[in-house]
């Protein structure tokens, strides 16, 4: 009975790992296509880009993009309670929202892109892109309550699918579009911009296509699970109105849009002090956008891979704490969330230890790139890799105990020391882009704090310290200066005996070493007690890795 119990309670985490290994392919995928892209578009290119996705970013949070944190919360404590003609009513509604926010913020961005671009981020080559791109806030908006749907039903492989699909065509058509708009407008008076705009038409073409594949689901999914169920409660409960159920969704959907709001802000906000300040230096445009392109096209794009499981797992936390919660299971909900973080930090810490580590040899491979200025900024901003994962997954525990309010303060507190510590770095210290980093893992730094001071607060839970945190540290730290002494007797090995480039050398002993580190890593964590058998068994893959240690 207890090992049924520990199974079902762990489901949540077998479906959040389906959807963080959907959310890993996509970043794999999104690194992958950045190295052509970046190489058509270069640097300059990739800054007009990275500017128009900032803002493009902005408007899809103001709007849409926690609908589906919104609908699957509400949908997952309908079908809980079996108000299964509530939670229908719940997905219509969804729909509603979606197509007034979505198509509202849509014509704001293309109406108002030159102005935005201009006055706000001083960047009028990045007008252009913003306009491509703001269509898909719509496409984005309408898909989002599907994956909600089926989110709330606890199930996460049609998003996963969906966002699989979405990446594989918005790579492919952003790569051959940034190309054929840069050799097109060659000679127009700013081809980056145009190069930029092409890889934006990926974005959107990329979300129609995984629109139609949910859609498909959806109907498939009517044809089958749900074609027994009726249009009415099934606890024999009268079905909710829609005015109530509207207000219920918007109750909902509000203090999540202004969480996330103000938690993804600190990129925009970069970009516009970076613009303004750097400029009134007199750095030009050309130059601001570079080093731009470095800041979020390769450093925050490198970072963000690992910070994609955190997302994955939130959204498949929350609607598995409701449901617990509705159930008046106080303990389950707090073992939920120490198996959730635990997982999470069991993964985060060994890759933030490995980009320190391996910083110059992993931008070669990813990006061509052996300066030192990337190097050193993705060696400095390692430690956001594991602030960002932790503070994505307690602002997703915050929302599914109905503490919004607490995510929505604690991000606008470390925003505001975020913007003054910038200031200070770029404005008086002249730090250049060091500064945009060390901005960016204070900002989650401080969130962290914030958030982990209030769940306690709130369910007097306190999250154990040495399996968590100090031992998978301990153990990624070991595992970092061996990955180190690899990859440098690999690299010198092959150098000797192999006639070929220095990029291909770089890739063998980088694929390598990270192979090798990634099984020592595994061995000192079972070796140092920082995972035990029970919770092995309860984490993907965990019962293969048992076997394979024994």
């Amino acid at each position: 009975m207890e090992e049924k119990k520990n199974s079902a309670g762990s489901n949540f985490l077998v479906q959040g790992s389906i959807l963080a290994a959907a959310g890993l392919i996509v970043r794999l995928i999104g690194l992958l296509y950045k190295i052509p892209m970046t190489r058509i578009l270069g640097d300059e290119g990739i800054g007009y880009y990275n500017t128009a996705y900032e803002i493009y970013n902005i408007g899809l949070i103001l709007s849409s993009y926690s609908l589906p944190l919104a609908v699957s919360k509400l949908i997952a404590a309908k079908e809980q309670e079996k108000k299964h003609g509530d939670s229908r009513r719940v997905f219509n509604c969804g729909i509603a929202v979606g197509v007034f926010a979505g198509g509202l913020m849509s014509v704001i961005l293309i109406i108002g892109a030159d102005r935005i671009a201009t006055g706000i981020f001083n960047s009028p080559g990045s007008a252009l892109p913003l306009k491509v791109m703001a269509p898909t806030i719509f496409v984005f908006a309408v898909m989002g309550v599907f994956r909600g749907f089926f989110q709330g039903h606890g199930d996460m492989i049609p998003t996963s699918i969906s966002q699989v699909v979405e990446q594989l065509v918005h790579a492919a058509v952003s790569i051959w579009a940034s190309y054929d708009f840069m050799r097109r407008f060659a000679d127009s008076a700013n081809p980056a911009s145009y190069g930029a705009a092409g890889g934006t038409l990926g974005t959107f073409i990329g979300a129609l296509c995984a629109f139609f594949v949910l859609a498909v689901m959806f109907v498939a999914y009517r044809r089958t699970e749900g074609k027994g169920r009726s249009e009415v409660n099934e606890n024999g409960s009268p079905t909710a109105d829609y005015s109530r159920l509207m207000k219920l969704l918007l109750l909902t959907f509000v203090p999540i849009i202004l969480s996330q709001f103000v938690y993804q802000l600190s990129g925009s906000v970069d970009n516009s002090m970076f613009g303004i300040i750097m400029g009134g230096k007199g750095l030009s445009e050309s130059e601001r956008l570079s080093l731009l392109g470095i800041y979020g096209g390769k450093y925050r794009l490198l970072t963000n891979v690992p910070v994609a499981i955190a997302s994955s797992l939130g959204a498949s936390m929350i609607p598995s704490i409701v449901m617990s919660r509705i159930k008046g299971e106080g303990e389950e909900v707090k073992r939920k969330i120490y198996m959730t973080i635990k997982f999470n930090m069991l993964l985060a810490i060994p890759c933030s230890f490995g980009m320190l580590s391996l910083a110059s040899p992993l931008m070669r491979l990813v990006f061509g790139d052996g300066r030192s200025l990337t190097a050193m900024l993705l060696m400095i901003g390692s430690p956001a890799v594991i602030f960002f994962s932790l503070s994505t997954v307690t602002n997703a525990v915050l929302q599914g105990i109905d503490e919004m309010r607490k995510s929505v303060t604690h991000s606008a507190v470390s925003l505001i020391i975020h913007v003054g510590l910038v200031y200070i770095m770029l404005e008086k210290l002249n730090m250049g882009v060091y500064g945009l980093v060390i901005g960016n893992v204070s900002f989650a730094l401080v969130v962290c704090a914030l958030n982990w001071i209030s769940i306690g607060q709130r369910l007097k839970y306190k999250q154990e310290i040495k399996t968590t945190f100090i031992l998978p540290a301990i153990s990624a730290a070991l595992m970092g200066v061996a990955a180190r002494l690899i990859y440098t007797g690999i690299y010198a090995g092959l150098c000797s005996i192999l006639p070929v480039s220095g990029g291909l050398l770089n890739a063998c002993a980088v694929l390598v070493t990270v192979a090798v580190a990634a099984a020592f890593y595994g061995f000192l964590l079972v070796k140092t007690g920082a995972v035990n058998k029970t919770e092995l068994k309860s984490m993907p893959m965990g019962r293969l890795f048992l076997r394979f240690m024994r």
